[in-house]
């Protein structure tokens, strides 16, 4: 049985720097990934790597702790009448 290569887009050979020239593809060995310029291989790991800390975004923001409720905002002029 022939292993069916794929090409992974975007991805650059550490070896040769060219993009788009990288294939991947298992065996019974495990996963690998091959540059068809250069010839470069190399087995991808098996085990996931260590988990990296998520960025903060505005939406995975931790919630800041809430103010002192005695504490209030300063108001140098009374806030005008609003009329309808």
């Amino acid at each position: 049985m022939q292993t069916q290569k794929r090409f992974i887009a975007g991805a650059v050979c550490p070896r040769c720097a060219e993009m788009d020239r990288i294939v991947t593809y298992s065996t019974d060995e495990g996963q690998f990934r091959e540059c068809v310029s250069c010839g470069f291989k190399d087995k991808l790991q098996d085990e996931p790597a260590a988990p990296v800390a998520e960025l903060e975004t505005r939406v995975s923001r931790v919630e800041k702790p809430q103010q002192d409720p005695d504490i209030q905002p300063l108001r140098f002029f009374k806030k005008p009448p609003t009329k309808h």
